[in-house]
C-alpha cells in the first residue's frame, strides 16, 4: 500500500505519470453518482480526453442528449496498471458541470469497496497525467497515511484540483515556479540570437522575422508544435513583440488558435469552391488571386468583400451558456447558407487542451543581426473555460481574422494556404480567463 506522496510520485512517474493532481471527494462522489470535474468546462483542461461527442440516451422512454468526452483511463496499484474502458467525462450545459463516470465498470481490477455507492467523506483521488494522454488513478481512504499528508500541505488549486509538484515534496515547487525561475535565467541574458530548435534538439540559426517565439522556444527547450498540447509543463507559453519594456503595449493582437473549419461549404466542397464562392481578387493587384480575410465578429453586419456573417448557433449570450452542444459558431452567407462552421465539440477540445494556463512574455528585436530580448513583467493566465472563449466571441472581444488565399487561379492546379485565425487585442485577452497576475523576475 502506498503510504507516502513521494511512493505515490515515484508510482505515479513510473507508470508514465508527468503531473499530478489530486481531489477531496465528499460522499456523493462516487459510481452512482459520478464525480464532480467542478462548474464550467475548465475540468478538460486537466484531464486529457478524446473527441467529445453526442451521446443519445433512451432509457425510461426518453430521449436525452448528452455531451461526452471518453478518457483513457487506467488504476494503478503497486502490482500494475487496470484499464478502465467506459471511462468518460460528461458535459452538462445546463448547469453548466462536468462529471466523470464509467471508471468501475468493466476494469478487471477496481477501487470499488471506495469509490461504489454508497461511499464515505474525505476519500483523496488522484490523477497522474502521461504525455500519452492516459489518466492513471488512485484513491485512498480518509484515515490513510497519504490523505492525512496531503491534507496537511497547502498545493496550488486550479478549479477543484490541487495540484501536487514532481519534485522534492519538502520543496512544494509548482509548474509556475519553475517556469519562471526558467524564464528569469532567459531575461538575464539579455540579447539572444535568433533560432528555432530542430526536431533532434539542436539550436539552428533562425533569420525569418517572427523568430521571437521560436527563439524563446527553443531556450525553453520546447520543440516547434503545431498540435494543440501546452508548450512547458502544462504552459502554453507566448511571446509578444513591444517597442519598449517601459508601456508593454503590444505590436499586434494575440492569436489564439487556428482551427479549420469542419462543416459548412468550406469542409464539403473544399477550400477551392469555398473561395470560389466567396472569396475575392486581391487588392493590390496581383494577377490569378483569390483572398478570402476580414474581420468577422457576432456584432458586425455582413462584411462588403465576401457577404458573410459571423454568428453563434446554440449559445445563449444574455445566460452565457450552450443551448445545444451540436451548434458551433457559423459563417453564413446573405441566402443564410452555411459557408463554413466550427463545432462546439471540435474547438472546445481544442481551446482547453490548449490554453488551460497561458504565460505571455514581452520581446524586443534587433537587426543585424537578427537578436531578441525578453522583458521581465511576465502576464500569468490561469483557469480557462471554453465559456468564457464563447462569451467574448459573442461579446465581439474575440473575432474571426482568416487569412486564406489562392494563388494561380486560373490554372489547373491552383495553389492554396489556409489560416483561419481566431484573434484577441492583447490587452483584452486577460477576459479569457478566471485568474491572471503579473509577475516580475526581479521579485523571485
Amino acid at each position: 500500500m502506498i503510504q507516502s506522496l513521494a511512493q505515490l510520485q515515484q508510482l505515479m512517474h513510473y507508470h508514465g505519470a508527468v503531473r499530478l493532481y489530486a481531489k477531496y471527494l465528499p460522499k456523493n462522489n462516487n459510481s452512482k453518482n459520478q464525480v464532480y470535474l467542478g462548474s464550467g468546462f475548465s475540468a478538460l483542461n486537466i484531464i486529457p480526453h478524446g473527441d467529445i461527442y453526442n451521446d443519445s440516451d433512451f432509457r425510461a422512454g426518453s430521449k436525452r442528449d448528452r455531451a461526452k468526452a471518453p478518457v483513457s483511463f487506467f488504476w494503478i496499484d503497486e502490482t500494475g496498471r487496470y484499464h478502465a474502458p467506459d471511462a468518460c467525462m460528461i458535459l452538462y450545459p445546463k448547469y453548466p458541470e462536468v462529471r466523470m463516470s464509467g471508471f468501475l465498470k468493466g476494469c478487471s481490477k477496481s477501487p470499488s469497496d471506495l469509490m461504489g455507492y454508497p461511499a464515505v467523506e474525505g476519500r483523496i483521488l488522484f490523477f497522474g497525467i502521461c504525455d500519452s494522454g492516459d489518466v492513471l488513478g488512485l484513491v485512498v481512504p480518509p484515515q490513510s497515511s497519504l490523505a492525512q499528508e496531503f491534507l496537511a500541505h497547502s498545493w496550488d488549486e486550479t478549479g477543484v484540483f490541487s495540484e501536487i509538484p514532481f519534485n522534492d515534496i519538502t520543496s512544494e515547487k509548482s509548474t509556475k515556479d519553475i517556469l519562471l525561475e526558467r524564464l528569469k535565467a532567459i531575461y538575464l541574458r539579455n540579447w539572444i540570437s535568433s533560432q528555432k530548435l530542430s526536431a533532434d534538439g539542436v539550436k539552428i540559426p533562425y533569420s525569418a522575422r517572427n523568430g521571437g517565439g521560436y527563439t524563446l522556444e527553443a531556450e525553453l527547450g520546447i520543440t516547434p508544435n503545431g498540435y494543440s498540447e501546452p508548450d512547458f509543463m502544462g504552459w502554453e507559453v507566448k511571446q509578444y513583440g513591444v517597442a519598449d519594456f517601459e508601456r508593454f503595449s503590444a505590436k499586434s493582437p494575440v492569436t489564439l488558435m487556428t482551427p479549420e473549419p469542419n462543416g459548412g461549404m468550406y469542409k464539403e466542397k473544399g477550400v477551392e469552391a469555398f473561395l470560389r464562392t466567396y472569396g475575392y481578387a486581391d487588392q493590390s493587384g496581383k494577377a490569378n488571386r483569390i483572398n478570402f480575410g476580414g474581420i468577422y465578429t457576432c456584432h458586425r453586419p455582413s462584411h462588403n468583400m465576401t457577404g458573410l456573417r459571423m454568428v453563434l448557433e446554440g449559445y445563449d449570450q444574455e445566460s452565457s451558456k450552450i443551448t445545444d452542444l451540436l451548434g458551433g459558431i457559423v459563417l453564413l452567407d446573405r441566402n443564410d447558407r452555411i459557408a463554413a462552421s466550427w463545432s462546439f465539440s471540435g474547438i472546445m477540445a481544442h481551446w482547453n487542451r490548449k490554453h488551460a494556463q497561458a504565460a505571455y512574455i514581452p520581446s524586443l528585436f534587433r537587426n543585424p543581426p537578427p537578436e531578441y530580448a525578453y522583458g521581465a513583467r511576465i502576464l500569468l493566465c490561469e483557469e480557462t473555460d471554453f465559456l468564457l472563449f464563447l462569451k467574448a466571441l459573442s461579446s465581439g472581444i474575440v473575432y474571426y481574422d482568416p487569412a486564406v488565399k489562392m494563388e494561380h487561379a486560373d490554372t489547373v492546379r491552383p495553389s492554396i494556404k489556409r489560416r483561419s485565425q481566431f484573434r484577441v487585442k492583447h490587452q483584452q485577452v486577460t477576459e479569457l480567463y478566471h485568474h491572471h497576475e503579473i509577475k516580475d523576475l526581479f521579485d523571485l
